[in-house]
């Protein structure tokens, strides 16, 4: 084995000596320069994209929830507008999808998803709303992740108390306010 690594050892001293010989430091800089330069050009070079370009077709971007969504029953956590809703549902604790029980108040906040209703099969931008002022509901634990972002993009994040404004900061139940075509 020791015999092998004099081998080695005397073929690298032999190239770097003639490397020595031949090339500046200069040149050998300016050739490990260029070759940095370009290297760092590599990811601007184009790229076919033609596989990328096909549209998809709806069924493929129905996410897992809006296939098995629904528009019959408010109370239950596929129903379509709760895609991306996290916490008791208003419908369950004496409101209704858009609106809060008696005795709670709206927060001036919200985060916002986009869900697809199944019935007409469009996408529906959706203002989810907490509601505050009560103890929580307690009824109808749902979670929904569809587009749901880590805390550092809030607008889109489903896990903040999003009583923020409100008189008082006591979570009770989330509503899902349609707001319009997301097309």
């Amino acid at each position: 084995m020791g015999r092998m690594f004099d081998i080695l050892d005397g073929g690298i001293e032999r190239l770097s000596r003639r490397a020595a010989q031949r090339l500046s430091r200069r040149s050998a800089l300016a050739g490990i320069g260029t070759l940095l330069v370009g290297a760092g050009a590599v990811p601007i070079l184009p790229v076919s994209r033609k596989v990328q370009a096909a549209p998809p077709d709806k069924a493929t971007l129905a996410s897992r929830f809006a296939q098995s969504a629904q528009t019959d029953d408010p109370t239950a956590c596929n129903y379509w507008r709760y895609c991306a809703s996290d916490g008791y549902l208003c419908s369950c604790c004496g409101g209704s999808p858009s609106t809060c029980p008696p005795g709670t108040a709206p927060s001036p906040t919200s985060w916002v998803g986009s869900c697809i209703n199944p019935d007409d099969g469009k996408t529906y931008l959706i203002a989810y709303q907490d509601c505050c002022g009560q103890d929580s509901c307690g009824r109808c634990a749902c979670l929904g992740q569809e587009g749901d972002f880590p805390t550092y993009r809030p607008q889109v994040n489903n896990d903040i108390v999003w009583c923020f404004g409100a008189s008082s900061m006591v979570y009770h139940c989330s509503s899902a306010i349609l707001v319009g075509l997301a097309e």
